[in-house]
């Protein structure tokens, strides 16, 4: 017995050193095994719950040709937020399916590379291998999710071109070659070169998303790269075809995003884009975003207190034009009492322009209700907008039936509006793309190529030349500014998504608006167009300067991170200086925008919120930018009650339409409503205030703004002129009242005859 034990003892160190020597020369030291490796493997029965079998510490490999592959336990997946079916609407079966990334990677028009067959030699990184291949979002280099400091890079040109302005589509500023250029720029033009992500956990990536660089004036961009995978950052292993490098096929110009996919999802914590070719005349450059999906790690403490969640139970996707209008349906259904649907108009394309009314009396204006209104989605690619209203939408209906006290006294004592899509042209086209592929203008116009946030009549223009000629009140009031002739007629170029919302503008009294934009985090109010036609630059108040600026204020300071100071800005501004607000014109000059026609032309105070630095977010991050504007969108709606309110009205108690509001120290008055109803939005303070009408003698007041929410009632009474009451009168009687003037000239006449 003790001669079979030496010699099983002695077969097992031969086995033992074959072992070793295969491992050898393989390159895998065992001795010195990677941590991450380590932990993902010895948490891989905490999840499964099964018991693992012994095996070397060796990368899966795809199955080879007739051989059967039998599959390990999956990886575990994070998981996904759980939505009610019962008030989900079903998906429209010729909408796509739901893809990387988002929705729908693999439609028309899609730039997609990957390769079939691949495989990996490394033993310090696995490959995550399934029976179904599922794509991960991305990481959020777009969105800033991801950080600076998680982003590296060989050399850099300069500080403006480092790893950490290379984010997929982030844009350069006005000045190129500044600090907030439009890429991350190799310092030299070889094959060493890369740039590095570290994901600060172990994370299943999927693919890589490049451009090439923003730029007016130069043309850079890589068309071929390698991608490597570490778990240390020192020991990297290139993603294989094969048996040799893979080289992925970049871009053909700077704007359109290529995405490719890993043949093989790798495990990891840290990814490299290594460039192998880049255009002729050009340099090493590029944005990018990497997919991937973070393994759960419920020891980390730090990644647990990091995550986003919401207790909402709202339909968090990204919705086309019949999934929207089947979204509006439910909630119709859900909420009866206090929902309408309706539409304003149509779109070039034919789309009907769907609103909802969410009001205690929908379909009527009750008197001394004001009206407020949010509309999104006037550049169609800019999403993020379109589905927080939805989720509005949504949230209302819920908590109203819930009796949440804020949201009833809210619904009962305003009439809201909400225009989730103003260009639904161009949302589809935007939604073919997709919303890492879709790059920065896909979309943007409508679908006979008119940007509508700037295809508003300019009326700044006529107001300021009348103040030049002094001209004012007399030939051009100071509100309600006529719309030129021009501009009505049929040839002119104006969208007919645009002329569906100024009749809508005409026809309901609205008080308060905000127009849900992306691509920036900030509230622009107005004015946006500059009075110095020669600047492009220019900080241009409204009359109503103080009034604005609270308003925008009321919003930043309510959301979670326009007003944060450590956040870094979305591409070149910092809007710190003024707590996440800017006035339009002092950011960038617009002619004929909403928020100045708006302020023009109606009572209605309109600003422009900004919601999102990534214009088309992928649907994963919805429940997050929920969270960050949920309150805002609220607060937001909540300042239509401040300021002043009441009713016109004549001697027998009927409400005078058309009657002019002035506040003293404003140079901007508001009309009545029909029902001679009206709101004055103002500051807390004390003010003197005049009502005027046509044929009524003026009456002027003190009205008193007070700190806490709620307009302050302030009823005028007007009393007819005595001219008025003559031409009564004489129209009761069939008669024309006597001119004066001409009777005078007439008997002037006379005497000149009679002398002569």
């Amino acid at each position: 017995m003790s001669r079979l034990g030496t010699a099983a003892l002695a077969l097992a160190l031969v086995l033992l050193s074959v072992t070793l020597a295969g491992v050898g020369a393989q390159g895998t030291a065992l001795e010195d095994p990677d941590y991450y490796g380590q932990e993902i493997w010895s948490r891989e029965p905490y999840y499964t719950r099964q018991e693992p079998e012994p095996e070397s510490f060796s990368p899966l490999l795809p199955a080879g040709p007739g051989e059967k592959w039998e599959p390990r336990p999956q990886e575990p997946r994070p998981p996904k937020k759980a939505t009610n079916p019962k008030k989900v609407p079903k998906r429209d079966k010729s909408a796509p399916e739901p893809h990387l990334p988002g929705k729908n990677s693999n439609k028309k028009g899609m730039k997609t590379r990957s390769s079939e067959k691949a495989a990996s030699d490394d033993h310090h990184v696995r490959a995550a291998h399934e029976d179904v291949r599922e794509s991960c979002p991305p990481l959020g280099l777009e969105t800033l999710k991801i950080t600076d400091f998680q982003l590296h890079a060989s050399t850099a040109k300069r500080y403006g071109l480092g790893a950490h302005r290379g984010r997929l589509n982030i844009q350069a500023g006005i000045n190129e070659n500044d600090f907030y250029d439009g890429a991350w720029c190799a310092g030299r033009n070889d094959l060493h070169q890369w740039i590095e992500v570290d994901a600060r956990r172990l994370t299943r990536f999927t693919g890589v998303i490049t451009q090439g660089r923003n730029s007016l004036w130069l043309s850079d961009w890589v068309t071929s790269y390698k991608v490597m995978v570490s778990n240390d950052s020192h020991t990297w292993v290139t993603v294989k075809n094969g048996s040799g490098d893979m080289i992925f096929q970049g871009n053909s110009e700077k704007e359109i995003p290529i995405l490719n996919e890993l043949p093989v999802p790798m495990v990891a914590r840290y990814i490299r884009v290594n460039p192998q070719s880049w255009f002729d005349n050009g340099s090493i450059c590029m944005r990018m975003e990497i997919l991937g999906c973070p393994l759960p790690d419920p020891n980390n403490y730090y990644h647990r207190r990091n995550e986003m969640t919401t207790t909402d139970d709202l339909d968090f996707k990204h919705h086309n034009y019949k999934e929207m209008r089947q979204l509006m349906k439910v909630v119709n259904e859900m909420c009866p009492n206090i929902t309408r649907i309706y539409n304003i108009g149509k779109s070039h394309q034919g789309l009907k322009l769907y609103a909802v009314e969410i009001s205690d009396h929908p379909g009527e204006h009750e008197v001394g209700e004001p009206e407020f209104h949010y509309i999104a989605g006037a550049h169609g690619n800019e999403v993020l907008g379109r589905e927080l209203l939805l989720l509005l939408v949504q949230f209302l209906c819920q908590e109203y039936l819930a009796r949440n006290a804020r949201i009833v006294r809210l619904v009962e004592e305003t009439r809201i509006h909400i225009l989730p899509s103003l260009n639904p042209d161009g949302y589809e086209k935007a939604y073919e793309g997709g919303s890492e592929l879709g790059g920065w203008s896909l979309g943007r116009w409508t679908h006979d190529g008119i940007d509508i946030n700037n295809n508003f009549p300019d009326l700044n223009t006529l107001l300021w030349e009348a103040e030049d000629r002094q001209n004012v009140p007399r030939k051009v009031p100071n509100h309600y500014i006529a719309i030129p002739e021009w501009f009505l007629s049929e040839n002119a170029t104006v969208a007919a998504e645009t002329r569906a919302v100024i009749a809508w503008m005409e026809k309901i009294p609205f008080v308060l608006g905000g127009n849900l934009q992306g691509g920036e985090l900030v509230v622009a109010y107005p004015y946006d167009l500059v009075r110095s036609p020669w600047k492009t630059q220019e900080h241009t108040p409204t009359p109503d300067d103080h009034v604005f600026r609270w308003l925008a204020y009321s919003y930043a300071s309510t959301h979670r991170l326009m007003t944060d100071a450590r956040r870094r800005v979305c591409h070149t501004e910092d809007f710190q200086k003024e707590e996440g607000t800017v006035n339009g014109a002092s950011w960038h000059t617009v002619a004929g925008s909403l928020n100045d026609f708006s302020y023009l032309h109606t009572n209605c105070f309109e600003l422009s919120i900004y919601v999102g630095c990534d214009k088309y977010p992928h649907e994963s991050q919805l429940p997050e930018e929920w969270e960050n504007n949920r309150e805002s969108l609220i607060v937001f709606m909540e300042q239509v009650h401040r300021g002043i309110k009441g009713l016109v009205r004549d001697s027998h108690g009927k409400g005078i339409p058309n009657a002019v509001i002035s506040v003293e120290g404003v140079n901007h008055d508001i009309r009545t409503a029909n029902d001679g109803d009206y709101w004055r939005l103002l500051n807390p303070g004390e003010y003197v205030v005049t009502a005027k009408a046509e044929g009524f003698t003026a009456s002027t007041k003190n009205c008193m703004v007070g700190y806490d929410m709620g307009a302050t009632r302030c009823d005028f009474t007007l009393s007819k002129t005595n001219m008025a009451r003559i031409r009564e009168i004489m129209e009761k009687f069939g008669k024309q009242p006597v001119s004066l003037p001409a009777r005078r000239l007439k008997l002037r006449g006379r005497k000149r005859r009679q002398r002569g």
